[in-house]
């Protein structure tokens, strides 16, 4: 598991585009995005990173130590709403340049109404996973057991952003699907 190395490449240019300096990532697992990300920003730019499991984060800090960004990443331990809540309250609204979120499912949108105000204008989130193994597109009846769980959150969740007048986006069929929203205001 991990991000899709195509996935990655668009990514990377994203953060290019943007000239990304200060992001967020929720949901790191071993940090393969996390990686990219920290490789891309400039050697002045932050990532707070959120996940609720550190050992996943550690079997990949070896790497990112290795390649020299671990001084970029600020790792927190936990649930992914209250660390955006507590950002909100320290005056970041609009003072994000990127975030990527590979977390819970069914709180995409709760993730997506937080990004919104910490975005600045401009500004661009990938969520991935939105494809969701193929299952958004199968009848019920053909979709296998491992993906029944999270299909009608992740249904909901690209009806709800098609219709968000803040975003610009485009559904890229890369890796297990991506959605790319750039915050129009």
């Amino acid at each position: 598991m991990g991000t899709a190395p195509d996935a990655g490449q668009l990514m990377t240019m994203l953060l290019k585009l943007v000239d990304a300096k200060k992001t967020i990532e929720l949901g790191v697992f071993t940090g393969y995005s996390l990686l990219l990300t920290a490789l891309t920003i400039p050697e002045d730019g932050k990532i707070i990173a959120i996940d609720l499991n550190r050992d996943s984060y550690e079997i990949g800090l070896p790497v990112i130590k290795k390649a020299g960004v671990d001084h970029k990443i600020d790792f927190r331990e936990a649930e992914a709403l209250p660390v955006l809540d507590q950002l909100l309250q320290k005056e970041n609204e609009g003072s994000f340049d990127y975030a990527f979120v590979d977390a819970d499912k069914g709180n995409y949108w709760n993730y997506h109404e937080r990004l919104m105000k910490l975005l600045k204008v401009g500004g661009v989130v990938v969520y991935d996973n939105t494809l969701w193994g193929g299952s958004v597109a199968m009848p019920e009846e053909q979709t296998p057991e491992v993906f029944k769980s999270d299909k009608q959150a992740t249904l909901d969740f690209n009806k709800l952003l098609a219709g968000d007048p803040r975003v610009q986006l485009s559904h890229v069929p890369l890796g297990d699907g991506i959605t790319v929203c750039r915050r129009i205001y």
